[in-house]
């Protein structure tokens, strides 16, 4: 599963990776080619939904709900026995953010760790907080550097930019909290949580 699944990029590659993809958005979203959607608001959770998955994706989606916990536990309850939960999740800990909030400042942004539409901010502890009150456990995490050639397409190609973009990615392997852009996580549910069947 796909949840939020905005225009389907996603949904789409791994569709044609051979994976039987559903995808959930908001109506009015452009379903994605070549996979089941559902329209639906992940505000209010997963909709009814007909089956379990090996796998749910929620790439730069809990950061813009309203409860993310629901949707958590929701995705919790939706996986088979041994299914994994993958999310990217932003990292309002990273230097960038941080040294703005030193200044007083708190940017709102089309995009980014500031981004406008962003309606909760956290760092590494708080995501893992979230993710064991929603009854997961975090098996593995990825750190992402700054895409800096997103931010300068002109020069996404200078060596100038790809020197930028690599030391940002070893700084964040190396000190996640200050230095990731986002998290990229597999979870798996806690065995000692019991499935909601409500």
């Amino acid at each position: 599963m796909d949840a939020g699944c905005a225009g389907g990029y996603l949904s789409q590659i791994l569709a044609a990776r051979g994976f039987d993809v559903t995808s959930i958005d908001l109506p009015g979203v452009e379903p994605p080619e070549g996979v089941q959607f559902i329209a639906a608001d992940l505000n209010d959770g997963l909709p009814p939904l007909r089956r379990r998955f090996d796998y749910i994706l929620c790439a730069d989606v809990l950061e813009h709900l309203r409860d993310p916990l629901v949707l958590l536990k929701n995705c919790r309850d939706a996986l088979v026995d041994g299914g994994v939960f993958i999310a990217s999740l932003p990292n309002s800990g990273h230097a960038y953010f941080r040294w703005n909030i030193l200044l007083g400042r708190f940017p709102q942004h089309d995009r980014g760790l500031f981004d406008r539409t962003h309606l909760h901010f956290y760092t590494w502890d708080g995501w893992v907080e979230l993710f064991t009150r929603a009854g997961f456990r975090i098996d593995n995490v990825v750190s992402s550097g700054v895409p800096i050639g997103l931010a300068l397409p002109r020069w996404r190609e200078s060596i100038a930019v790809r020197t930028l973009e690599r030391l940002s990615f070893q700084s964040a392997r190396l000190w996640k909290k200050l230095f990731a852009y986002q998290f990229i996580v597999q979870a798996v549910p806690r065995p000692s949580f019991v499935r909601d069947h409500s």
